[in-house]
């Protein structure tokens, strides 16, 4: 009889850490949801759940890797979100490939160059590659280099942004009181050569000028003046796309824009 009490009374003592051991598991469960909700990252949220649902020997398969009702918005459709976004950047990338091997072709490295950026595709112009110096009026060359990279940007359907720069050299002039004006019709005359020359989506498109005050390097010497006054173009990606204003696709027969 002692001896089965003895039993008795271990076995009670250690019941406690099956309780213990199911407090931090729901602890660390609970932890885990916070930091995805907190960093609403998918592709963190799935790497981790995934990691959960192997310690708790799920064989990979969690509650939260589920398809159901939505945690947070967005982590139920994680999955779709990751493969949009790697779509988006391989799309992405085959353009600044595209983009690249026509400045290398012909010889603009130097004039002509582009980047892949957080805010999308960025192809920057000289102004010597494009404007004579003051001026806002396209070279003759200039309209063939920009209908070639245009005739690229419209086997995409992302909105483009057209931005000008200056260098902090005054301007003065009837045409051009200011850099500001100089900066807004460069971007405009790129603008509106896509449209009469490919007939470019105008809704794709808008154009804006930054003056002086979004240059590259410090305005210190005449080559660093020269590659802050540039044009460019950039294909935005879809998440930078919400910031744009909304609007539905205009009829094209209503749209006149100054030559």
């Amino acid at each position: 009889m002692e001896r089965r009490g003895l039993t008795k009374r271990k076995d009670n003592k250690e019941r406690w850490l099956l309780t213990y051991s199911d407090l931090i598991t729901l602890l660390m469960a609970f932890f885990v949801m916070l930091y995805a909700l907190s960093s609403i990252n998918a592709r963190k949220f799935q790497a981790v759940a995934l990691s959960l649902a192997m310690a708790m020997g799920g064989g990979g398969q969690s509650v939260l890797s589920e398809p159901g009702a939505a945690l947070a918005p967005g982590i139920s459709s994680s999955s779709f979100e990751i493969d949009k976004e790697m779509q988006e950047l391989s799309e992405m990338e085959r353009i600044k490939n595209e983009l690249q091997a026509y400045i290398d072709q012909n010889g603009l490295n130097g004039k002509v160059t582009v980047n892949l950026e957080e805010r999308g595709v960025v192809v920057s112009f000289q102004d010597v590659a494009l404007f004579p110096l003051g001026s806002a009026g396209l070279l003759p060359d200039a309209k063939e280099k920009i209908n070639k990279i245009g005739q690229i940007l419209m086997k995409t359907t992302h909105y483009i942004r057209v931005e000008g720069h200056t260098d902090n050299l005054p301007i003065n002039t009837r045409s051009f009181p200011s850099n500001w004006e100089l900066s807004v019709a460069r971007a405009t005359s790129v603008v509106q050569e896509l449209i009469y020359s490919l007939n470019f989506a105008p809704y794709r498109l808008s154009a804006t000028g930054y003056g002086e005050f979004r240059p590259r390097e410090p305005n210190d010497s005449e080559a660093q003046r020269q590659r802050n006054r540039r044009v460019d173009i950039v294909i935005l990606k879809s998440k930078y796309e919400t910031a744009e204003p909304g609007s539905q696709i205009p009829s094209f027969d209503n749209i006149n824009i100054l030559p």
